[in-house]
């Protein structure tokens, strides 16, 4: 179900009239920048370094801008992107829960989906810092495997299913607001954030949500009371589709972060040298 190897972004893009020359030399632009600021500490690899190019439209400019961003994040927020050891004890148990889950395939806009189970865990055992760095991980390792598919969008279906005064009293303002600055970071655009199963009184918390948001990313915020809208028939069992279900995607998923555990230590490397704890 899963792909197992690196996939190759192709330097083009229809959209954007870039011919592969054209991406070959903004790329060696973006490497020499850089180059010449070593302190960004990014990985250098082309893969990579597309990726950003694409979610950028191909403008350099904003390029650069995005990746310093991304690293210095990685910099700042040490309690998600530090000690990513698979075998510890909190990650295990929240892998188990499967507090964040890629759904096989796309949807029907070629879009990736992924579950976000925003109340599986449990408030009085589980930080939210925690819960937040293993969302990282698996997001980290999709964007490895597909690549393209999410280049294409990420779709990302929040199930407040079974959620408590606990779970949003862990959310103070300064969290959120972190959590809304990683999720634009990223090299990719969540194309959708759905809420779903949502009790009245989480509006309160959704709300502050939107204060951090960008304009164009806050009128992709949509909120239902019971059924997710999106159109993606792998979507788990648990929400009415065809797919694996909750649990056997928490089965899936705890494989694959186990087996790719030489990754995280790599990948770990990779953050800005120069970081503003106080952000």
């Amino acid at each position: 179900m899963f792909l197992r190897n690196s996939i190759k972004v192709k330097p083009c893009s229809e959209n954007n009239n870039e011919t592969g020359d054209k991406v070959q030399q903004k790329i060696q632009m973006i490497y020499q920048w850089l180059a010449d600021n070593p302190h960004v500490n990014a990985c250098t690899d082309f893969d990579n370094l597309s990726r950003f190019l694409h979610s950028c439209k191909y403008d350099v400019d904003r390029t650069k801008k995005k990746i310093k961003s991304f690293y210095q994040m990685r910099a700042e927020r040490t309690e998600w992107f530090s000690n990513r050891d698979p075998t510890l004890p909190e990650i295990q148990e929240l892998l188990e829960l499967g507090v964040l889950l890629p759904v096989p395939g796309v949807d029907e806009k070629q879009q990736k989906v992924v579950i976000i189970r925003t109340a599986v865990h449990d408030p009085k055992v589980h930080t939210q810092n925690n819960v937040f760095k293993v969302m990282k991980m698996i997001l980290d390792l999709l964007i490895k495997f597909e690549p393209d598919n999410c280049l294409r969008g990420i779709v990302a279906i929040f199930d407040m299913n079974g959620v408590q005064l606990g779970h949003a009293m862990q959310l103070n303002p300064k969290l959120i607001k972190r959590s809304v600055e990683s999720w634009q970071a990223y090299p990719f655009q969540p194309k959708l954030l759905e809420f779903i199963n949502t009790p009245m009184h989480v509006n309160l918390v959704l709300n502050t949500f939107r204060v951090f948001m960008t304009p164009k990313m806050r009128s992709r915020v949509v909120v239902q009371k019971r059924n997710c809208s999106v159109k993606c028939e792998n979507l788990p069992s648990d929400l009415g589709g065809k797919g694996p279900s909750y649990k056997e995607l928490a089965i899936q998923w705890k494989r694959l972060v186990e087996e790719n555990a030489a990754y995280y230590v790599e990948d770990d490397k990779y953050k800005s040298t120069i970081a503003n704890n106080s952000k």
